[in-house]
Order: structure tokens, then sequence, then C-alpha cells
């Protein structure tokens, strides 16, 4: 299996000396031989949030709406130049939020910048609030996901781009540069409803089972379901990535879960160390510790 590691982007250590933070993860990463660097994705929250978060049994959102988020193509950007050959991948990206046509470009730029490092895991989003501020319909949510991803693999492969959709037009134009990575950087589509695993099946090079939190013995059912609209669908299966991040509530029990995770069919997984302590250089101690129990390859 490979191995990701979150980036520190989010919360009590994206305050104070975030950029040295983010600089300082995303190098020892890379040294460490892990495959990838992940950013979540929101912009904005609610001061009363009442959308119910649908991976916990009380629905609570987990992060704190006073704490900083950047914003996470603009840290891709950064760490892709502090870095060389780690894989850059948005963890997810929600579709909806933002105009297709802008976010492929913005990706196709990372991808040359980066000398074709980006991985785009792609989501759906959830909370009603933030659709709201963004003036982006949230019952469309889906319809506009599955439309936006084919809108960006038309200007992402073709020379002169058209695309003729419920929600997206375009034609006579060109969108350049293309992507480093051919046909275009992968795309793992995030989430865990039948929707969301038939938009792996049909649209997508690999799942990121993305939710950290949840019962992880519901994986080998989610990976099955898969492939079987991926055989459906006419794909091979076995051509498609499945990753999903750790979710244990402790580091040793991450430790312990490994063979399982490999056992139930994962290529790759995803670590969010600052779930496993607070200190900052606890952390970096994880990491090396993770490498080193794991059989990393340093680079």
């Amino acid at each position: 299996m490979d191995y990701g590691v979150v980036l520190p982007h989010v919360g009590p250590h994206a305050r104070e000396h975030v950029v040295e933070r983010l600089q300082t993860v995303a190098k020892q990463a890379e040294a460490l031989g892990y495959h990838s660097l992940w950013v979540a994705d929101h912009i904005v929250f609610p001061t009363q949030l009442t959308s119910k978060y649908p991976y916990h049994p009380e629905g609570k959102f987990p992060i704190d709406p006073t704490e900083n988020f950047l914003e996470p193509l603009a840290v891709l950007g950064y760490v892709a130049a502090c870095t060389t050959t780690i894989r850059l991948g948005t963890g997810v990206l929600i579709i909806p939020y933002r105009n297709p046509v802008v976010t492929a470009k913005t990706l196709a730029t990372l991808d040359v910048l980066s000398r074709g490092r980006i991985i785009l895991g792609a989501g759906v989003g959830w909370m009603t609030e933030e659709f709201a501020f963004l003036n982006s319909p949230y019952h469309e949510r889906g319809a506009r996901t599955d439309e936006y991803l084919r809108a960006m693999k038309a200007l992402w492969t073709e020379e002169e781009p058209a695309f003729h959709g419920r929600f997206v037009q375009f034609s006579d134009l060109r969108c350049e540069p293309k992507p480093v990575q051919k046909p275009h950087p992968p795309i793992w589509v995030g989430g865990h409803s039948k929707a969301a695993l038939r938009r792996t099946a049909t649209l997508a090079d690999g799942w990121y089972g993305h939710v950290f939190w949840r019962n992880p013995e519901a994986l080998p059912q989610e990976i099955q379901t898969i492939k079987q609209f991926a055989e459906q669908a006419g794909r091979d299966p076995r051509s498609l990535t499945y990753a999903a991040p750790a979710y244990e509530r402790t580091f040793e029990d991450v430790l312990r879960s490994l063979p399982r995770y490999q056992q139930v069919g994962l290529d790759h997984i995803v670590l969010a160390f600052f779930m496993w302590t607070e200190g900052f250089e606890e952390m970096l101690k994880l990491m090396e510790r993770f490498a080193r129990e794991a059989g990393l390859r340093p680079a």
C-alpha cells in the first residue's frame, strides 16, 4: 500500500507558524517516503450551523468554525514549490462550489507547476449553509458534480473543447496549458452514498473514502459495490485505485489495523497525524515512527 499525509492546514496547527509547519510536514513526508500530501476543502462556515454532519452519530461537525481553514488549491501550490516528487491531493475538493472552467484551469496549472503530481479528490459536499453562501443549489449538487467533472475532462483533453450540458456550455475556445498527466490528473471520487460509489465506477479513476470518524467495517462492502458498478459500466474494476483515511481513534490502533486495511482491498491509506497528538513536534515524531514501522523507503 501507499501512504499519504494530511497537511496541517486546518485548526490549531494552521494558526501561528502555519507557513513553516506546512513546509516542514511536506518536506519530511517526502523525505520519509510517503506517497502523497492531502488537503480538505471548506470555504466559509456559518456562525450558526444547523446542517447535520452525515458521518457523526449526533450530526456534530468536528471542526471549530472559528479556526483557520486554508484554501486547498492555494496550499497545494505552495507545497508544490517546497517539494519535488510527492503527489498532491485534494481530499476532497467540493466540485459544485466552484465554476468548473476556473477549477479546470487552476488544476491544470497546478499540474504543470508540480510537474504532474496532482490528484483530484472530488466530492459533492453536505453543508447546506455553505452552498447558500456560494450561490450553489444544494439539491443539484450531485448532478452538477457529474456534469462539472465531464466538462473539466473536456477542457483538459480536447484541443478546442466543446461541452453542452444542463449547467455548463462552452465551445469555440482554448484552455491552455493542458495538464502534464495524460489524459488528465487522476480523479478519485469521495463519498459513501450509492451515488458516490456509482460516480466512482463510471466517471473516476479511483475512490477516496475520505471521511474520518467512520466505522471501517463498511469498507469491504463499499469497495465491492464500486467493483460491481464498474463491471456494469464495462470498466475493469482493477484499473481503479481504492483509498481511505485511517479511521482509528489512536495511533497505536492505526498500526495494528494496517494488515486489515490491506486485506479489504485498499491501495492507499491517508493519515492525519494531528488527530493523534496536539503537539507539532510529537506529530513529526509519529510520522517518523509510522514510516519506520510501515517500511517506507526514504527518498
